[in-house]
């Protein structure tokens, strides 16, 4: 049973991956908060990843690392440059010191979000980021293509939509995807022999969905579930958006300057 290590492993998406993969992997969570919730076959290491010397300990002796720790939504560049660029350096750093090969990056549907609503945009689309968060996720996605041709790292990028049970809004129809879903696309970036650097979209087989996700199909992803059977509940709601959050894919992010925290870190005593 492979070791990972799994960053932000407190937040959302960490604890609907360490639930669904629990059977499979040993898993070491780290965060700045320590989890609500608990899962066998998991330990917890408590690491501020913007210090070089916390990334350096918990990186160390894992076979593979899912990189979800960082600032998760739009808002002030210091927070979003001390975690999402500072940190993100790090950890992969701190994986190659460590031989660390294989990298699953949690990127996000932001760093793409300032395209329109009516295109359909694949992983080789140029980069439109919707936010500073977007462009931190960006840095990312360019900080592993270095780690990848100039160290022989192998980095999964997964370009995340919204990881719920359900989808939530008429926005989130066309990029949601369900816990089970990203569970098997974070175990293809862990499993697959052939990973050098790829991009996939982060979305379940959305009837709705604004991207062409090819090269995760041709990487073995068969998603299990359809924001369309959520559908007519949440279009019947009738939500207005802001008129620019409306044409773009990135939503609020392409007009707001901060989106409140879901993740606040503890306050310092």
């Amino acid at each position: 049973m492979k070791t990972i290590l799994i960053t932000g492993a407190s937040g959302d998406v960490g604890t609907h991956l360490r639930r669904e993969l629990a059977s499979k992997y040993r898993i070491r969570a780290s965060d700045l908060r320590t989890p609500k919730v608990t899962f066998k076959n998991q330990v917890f290491m408590r690491a501020d990843i913007s210090k070089f010397s916390d990334a350096m300990r918990i990186t160390k002796g894992v076979d593979a690392i899912v990189h979800l720790g960082g600032y998760s939504v739009e808002g002030p560049w210091e927070g979003i440059l001390s975690a999402n660029l500072i940190g993100c350096y790090n950890v992969f750093e701190a994986a190659r010191r460590n031989g660390v090969k294989r990298i699953v990056f949690a990127t996000s549907n932001h760093a793409v979000g300032f395209y329109r609503r009516d295109e359909t945009i694949d992983h080789r689309v140029y980069p439109k980021p919707d936010s500073r968060y977007g462009v931190s996720k960006v840095f990312g996605e360019a900080l592993g293509s270095l780690y990848a041709d100039k160290y022989g790292m192998e980095v999964f990028n997964i370009r995340i939509g919204n990881v719920n049970p359900q989808p939530v809004d008429k926005r989130r129809l066309s990029i949601w995807i369900s816990p089970r879903d990203i569970a098997q696309l974070v175990t293809i970036g862990i499993e697959h022999p052939d990973i050098r650097f790829e991009i996939v979209y982060g979305v379940s087989g959305n009837k709705r969905s604004w991207y062409d996700n090819s090269n995760a199909y041709r990487l073995g992803y068969k998603p299990q579930d359809d924001s369309e059977t959520q559908s007519a509940e949440i279009l019947a709601r009738n939500e207005s958006e802001h008129p620019v959050g409306a044409l773009y894919q990135g939503g609020a992010f392409t007009h707001v300057e901060a989106v409140p925290n879901p993740a606040p870190l503890p306050k310092k005593k």
